[in-house]
């Protein structure tokens, strides 16, 4: 009897160790991935996650169409010329819906090319896409606990503008790579003045949930427009509402002033329009770009 006991407690427990063991070994649904609108610089992508959600979040992986034909498909993991970012958390640049980790069948939006102010990402790549360019991505769901990832969804492609014109504008990621071009030498933002080397280290630094920096950062990148030439009657409300906002704060990392994101996106994400030429004034088009903004990788954490 006590052996029959036995064997019926072992048989219950290794069901039970199999039934984990199985559980843990089941692989999260792969999300889709879709184009949305798409700019100079910045391709916005619709995110859809399978019937299991992405718990742990998920990762795009993007390359050059002219890299994926020339190999007849995708580079191995690890080749320097594959981008990849992994969203894993709460947005608070561009909030969509809410969160990275998505319930069954939920959907975020985000924009490639703009996630060095994002919050909860981590990247090799946090620059701008280049422009004129065919770019071919996919999704695939992270690990979540206890659920292995997904496979990759289908590949999509999609291919940034390029509109050369005399008055335009360029966006925040061409002023902070080139500062030889910059047509003034300080900018005042809000009642403070700021020298170019200041200007550049606010440029340089992650809002990381910052909404001041979020602001500043597109502030910045108008004003530059403004001098050089862009007509700035399109966003002259947005910018002097966001001169405004920012008032006497003294902008990271010069100093500890903080706005939240919330109370700044809309403007921002005007002046972030007209940065990107899709406010009347185009887009200066395609530009050659600095060695250290494309091939060092830039692996970070947010």
């Amino acid at each position: 009897m006590h052996l029959a006991k036995w064997m019926k407690t072992a048989t219950v427990v290794a069901v039970m160790c199999c039934s984990a063991a199985f559980a843990y070994s089941q692989s999260l649904d792969a999300p889709s991935g879709s184009v949305g609108a798409v700019n100079n610089v910045g391709i916005w992508v619709h995110v859809q996650s399978g019937p299991s959600g992405t718990p742990g979040g998920f990762t795009v992986e993007w390359i050059k169409k002219s890299k994926y034909v020339a190999l007849g498909g995708w580079p191995a993991a690890g080749d320097p010329t594959l981008w990849w970012c992994s969203f894993n958390g709460t947005p608070t640049r561009h909030p969509s819906t809410g969160s990275f980790l998505l319930a069954a069948n939920g959907s975020v939006d985000i924009e490639m090319g703009d996630i060095f102010d994002e919050t909860d990402v981590t990247a090799n790549y946090y620059a701008e896409l280049p422009s004129g360019t065919e770019i071919v991505f996919r999704v695939r769901a992270d690990p979540g606990a206890g659920q292995d990832g997904s496979a990759y969804s289908a590949d999509v492609f999609a291919t940034t503008t390029s509109i050369p014109s005399d008055n335009c504008t360029y966006t925040q990621g061409y002023w902070k790579t080139h500062a030889s071009a910059w047509p003034v030498t300080s900018l005042t933002l809000g009642s403070v003045t700021y020298s170019q080397a200041q200007l550049l280290s606010i440029l340089n630094t992650p809002a990381h949930g910052n909404g001041l920096l979020i602001l500043a950062h597109q502030l910045i990148a108008s004003k530059l427009n403004f001098a050089a030439g862009a007509d700035p009657t399109p966003v002259s409300a947005a910018a002097a509402a966001a001169d405004a906002m920012i008032g006497g704060l003294v902008i990271p990392p010069l100093g500890a002033g903080y706005l939240a994101p919330a109370s700044v996106n809309a403007t921002a994400n005007t002046l972030d329009d007209y940065n990107n030429g899709t406010l009347g004034v185009p887009h200066c088009g395609a530009v050659a770009v600095e060695p250290e903004s494309w091939g060092a990788l830039k692996a970070a954490f947010r």
